[in-house]
């Protein structure tokens, strides 16, 4: 057996008991454990498989899975720990050209390991890689009474029939992924990933090693912390100068202790790390959290390996640790200062010092802690590992997360919009200031800056994204106390009319509305109110108004249903504050809970936020700053808005000829292995495959034909356009590259003389064009993130798309709710609508040439810029004019297909 986890081919990923496994090809290397797993298959086993238990059969499967590749022939490996466990095979059919491809297929798993997910874990591979070769379907062949194969099948989620012959069955998979595929995938790697990490966050024993004897060591103090904590499982220190440390019992190494420890937490100095980490995977350790930093690339790459090939779950290194607040865990296994306060929001972070700081912000604030991972150098567990396991923990209610980076953003997307709708989850949009990528290639580049994409992850997976962490403790005080809001209309209540009108002001400029209260709720609210009140909006309850008073002014406005929250200002005076008739009694003294939700304004308050207790069990937010109210009160709007809107759904696009424009670009790959940008001709022919509208055009290279081609395009009213073209012309205009307005073939024929006379032998030819009738100029437009994956563009177009930078963003593959809001999000979105009086645009059409440009970009990963601009929206009708598409040599990826991350980098999610 050779070293897998250094093979380039190999993929790690979780079995539904939470160990990992190896997934690859098989080779001529591998032939005596594939014999090995086959002839240790009990005779029943045996039979089922080969439909007769005859021994013989093990050494020709061996023989077969284990010969040198071939055409038409794959064969993927499961191994754990360096022994196979699983084989699944197929044999592509012969089929005539233009029709389907179809293949046999087979599946086998180890002697003891039925029930773990091997078979249909091996199966999504072999899916994968079918669908990489053109095949469309799988058929195999089992004996009806083989009960567990055939659910192997029936569960997998794609499409799947049966024909019974006898006592034999034929099973035909269909290999077309969808969304009850993907959402079975979800399902199984949810339920692999928690289990994987019960033994990081419910261990039932855990090990420090590199506890010191002395205080003042990092050891030392998690060990403190786990003591102190009230963790109730075992717990040892590995330190080979000691014997006890801080109570606990030391043991020289890892394998000396009395029992193999779910989690080992490590803090030894960096070149101690790989060893250490080696000896817990010998020893059965499941889970490492290595606080150590300073790694080198040895000692990283090392410790990452060894991970991996033991099936360890790591978190790191350089963190601050973890913790599980519930009473079955009572892990702190951290060496922050202070304890977390148990309670119900569930942080993940990759910089300790932020982590520190929300740790002690959300226990101060009262919501507290239900878990807590700071992820550091993210090798292996991430934020999304952690989005999964806080949808499966009953104790969390909000997520927070503080990601630097992103490894699988699409994959980790998926999972927030599905976490998301049933929790908040929180984040800083750290990084704003990065100027962006400086692409001066195309319109698409340059607007594609690293926020852009951020923010649309953000947008689409119904993430809160905060600018501060002050912002986010200020949205995550509103979303734990208080019901979500259903709508934006807000009622600002106040003591004090100037501090009334800076709230309203406050609220407004952050998004949402203080509209008038109709005349019959303002009479009513002026029977409850002293002399001398306003009820507008702002209501200006005076500096008189007692607690009873207030407290009927708000229940009413709050039961009423003419608006959506009330908010509270509060000033200090001397009138009533700290007596019976103190005003903050009417927030925090209701018989009854409250139909919408409430929060307050105290100016005079030190901390900016807190929770105010209430009598009817549900917290008040507090907030020192109007601002710091309106900002949470606006996030709070918009989560409630995305979580009532469906979940989106990718339309279904006729006309699409994915497989033709899969070999155009493979055959200009084919002459251009370092890719480049398509000649207009075959721009043009590449949007002809997903039915993109463009405007009729001609190629000429010379005059005679630039002047026929206006006879073959239209008649002889219409103007014409001649656009110049070279290989690496970016902007035609700057350049002087385009001719516009030119009436008949002579002043056609003429302009290409000019033209040819300006750039000569450079000018390879011209596109010929009809000039289009106006409308409005918009820019649609895709780039390839390296990370990100397709971001679709949309915005406004003609010369003013750099200028004005009126750009939405959404990542590929679009829905319908997402192309619905790229089209509404640019400040240009009304010119389409019809402004003052003016037609609509063929909004139907704008949304298919969007959703087909979101098409190409997900089947043609190589397809690294669009752009298509202007593109001319009219009442009866969308065209592109002008379409520049760049090509680069890249591998189609899955993000969707199961597996743990494949190199050791400070990315993924």
């Amino acid at each position: 057996m050779t070293d897998m986890a250094h093979r380039p081919d190999t993929v790690h990923a979780l079995l539904a008991d939470g160990s990992a496994v190896e997934i690859r090809a098989a080779g001529p290397q591998d032939r005596d454990e594939v014999l090995r797993m086959h002839r240790e298959m009990s005779p029943e086993d045996l039979r089922l498989r080969f439909f007769a238990a005859n021994p013989r059969y093990a050494g020709e499967a061996a023989a077969r899975i284990c010969a040198p590749a071939r055409p038409g022939y794959r064969a993927l490996l499961a191994v754990a720990r360096g022994r196979v466990v699983g084989v699944a095979e197929y044999t592509t059919l012969p089929a005539a050209p233009g029709e389907p491809v179809s293949a046999d297929m087979a599946l086998a798993v180890a002697e003891g390991r039925h029930g773990q997910g091997i078979g249909t874990l091996l199966l999504e591979h072999l899916v994968h890689a079918a669908r990489d070769a053109g095949i469309s379907t799988f058929t195999a062949e089992a004996l009806a009474e083989n009960h567990a194969v055939l659910k192997v099948f029936a569960d997998l989620g794609l499409r799947t029939s049966r024909h019974f012959d006898g006592t034999d069955v034929r099973c035909t998979v269909h290999l077309e992924e969808d969304e009850r595929y993907l959402s079975a995938m979800d399902q199984r790697g949810r339920i692999a990933d928690v289990a994987s990490l019960r033994p990081l966050l419910r261990p039932r024993s855990v090990a420090v090693v590199g506890a010191g004897r002395r205080p003042g060591s990092v050891g030392r103090a998690v060990l403190g912390n786990l003591r102190s904590g009230g963790f109730g499982g075992a717990l040892y220190a590995v330190n080979p100068h000691a014997d006890v440390i801080e109570g606990t019992p030391a043991y020289p190494m890892v394998a000396a202790l009395p029992l193999v420890p779910e989690l080992v937490v490590v803090a030894v100095p960096a070149p101690a790390v790989p060893k250490t980490a080696e000896e817990c995977g010998v020893w059965g350790v499941r889970a490492l959290v290595v606080l150590t930093a300073g790694l080198d690339t040895g000692q990283a790459e090392a410790l990452f390996t060894t991970c991996r090939r033991y099936g360890m779950r790591l978190v790191g290194p350089n963190c601050l640790g973890i913790a599980n607040t519930a009473d079955e865990a009572r892990l702190n296994a951290t060496f922050a200062a202070h304890p977390p306060l148990p309670g119900r929001a569930g942080v993940a972070v990759q910089s300790g010092g932020v982590g520190i700081a929300l740790l002690e912000r959300l226990c101060r604030l009262g919501v507290g802690i239900s878990s807590f991972v700071s992820l550091g150098d993210k090798y292996d567990v991430s934020g999304n590992d952690m989005l999964q396991w806080w949808e499966s923990d009953h104790g969390t209610r909000l997520a927070v997360l503080h990601l630097e980076s992103f490894g699988n953003p699409r994959a980790f997307s998926r999972t927030a919009r599905r976490v998301a709708r049933g929790m908040p989850v929180l984040t800083v949009d750290a990084g704003r200031s990065d100027a962006g990528r400086r692409a001066a290639a195309s319109h698409t580049a340059a607007a594609a800056t690293p926020t852009m994409t951020r923010r649309a992850l953000f947008t689409q997976a119904g993430i809160i994204a905060t600018q501060s962490i002050a912002e986010l403790i200020d949205t995550a005080a509103l979303l734990y106390a208080q019901p979500p809001p259903a709508g934006a209309d807000v009622a600002v209540v106040s003591n004090a009319g100037g501090a009334g009108v800076l709230a309203a002001d406050a609220c407004v400029e952050a998004g949402l509305s203080v509209p008038v209260l109709d005349t019959a709720l303002a009479d009513e609210l002026l029977t409850l109110l002293p002399p001398g009140a306003a009820t507008a909006n702002p209501v200006d309850t005076t500096a008189a108004v007692t607690a009873d008073r207030l407290r009927a002014c708000v229940d009413r406005l709050a039961a009423h249903g003419a608006v959506d929250v009330v908010l509270v200002v509060l000033v200090p005076t001397a009138l009533a504050t700290g007596t019976d008739d103190d005003p903050l009694l009417a927030l925090t003294g209701t018989p009854g809970r409250r139909p919408r939700p409430v929060a307050a304004v105290l100016l005079d308050q030190e901390p900016p936020v807190r929770l105010l207790a209430s009598t009817d069990d549900r917290a008040i937010p507090a907030y020192a700053e109007p601002q710091s109210a309106a900002r949470a009160l606006a996030h709070a709007v918009r989560h409630a808005r995305w979580r009532a809107e469906p979940p989106g759904t990718i339309p279904p696009l006729s006309g699409i000829d994915t497989a033709g424009a899969t070999a155009m670009v493979e055959e200009y790959l084919t002459h251009h292995p370092d890719g480049g940008w398509l000649d207009p001709r075959a721009c043009a022919a590449l949007l002809d495959r997903y039915h993109i509208p463009q405007l009729p055009w001609a190629w000429a290279e010379d005059e005679d034909s630039a002047a026929a081609a206006v006879r073959h395009l239209t008649d002889e009213d219409t103007r014409m356009a001649l656009k110049a073209y070279w290989p690496g012309l970016v902007h035609k205009s700057d350049q002087g590259a385009l001719r516009l307005d030119l009436e008949g073939a002579e002043e056609v024929r003429t302009a290409y003389r000019e033209l040819r006379e300006r750039f000569g032998d450079r000018m390879t030819g011209v596109l010929v064009q009809p000039m289009a009738r106006r409308g409005t100029e918009l820019f649609a437009g895709v780039v390839q993130d390296e990370v990100f994956g397709s971001l679709v563009l949309f915005g406004l177009g003609g010369t003013a798309t750099d200028l004005l930078a009126d750009h939405a963003a959404r990542l590929a593959p679009l829905t319908d709710r997402d192309v619905h809001t790229l089209i509404t999000s640019p400040r240009c979105a009304p010119l389409l609508f019809g402004y003052r009086g003016g037609q609509a645009v063929d909004l139907e059409g704008l949304e298919q040439l969007l959703l087909r440009l979101s098409r190409m970009a997900c089947d043609l990963p190589q397809l690294a810029e669009a752009d298509l601009n202007p593109v001319i929206a009219r009442p009866d009708g969308v065209v592109a004019l002008d379409v520049r598409l760049r090509i680069l040599p890249r591998h189609a990826h899955d993000p969707y297909l199961r597996r743990l991350r494949a190199a050791r980098t400070r990315h993924g999610v």
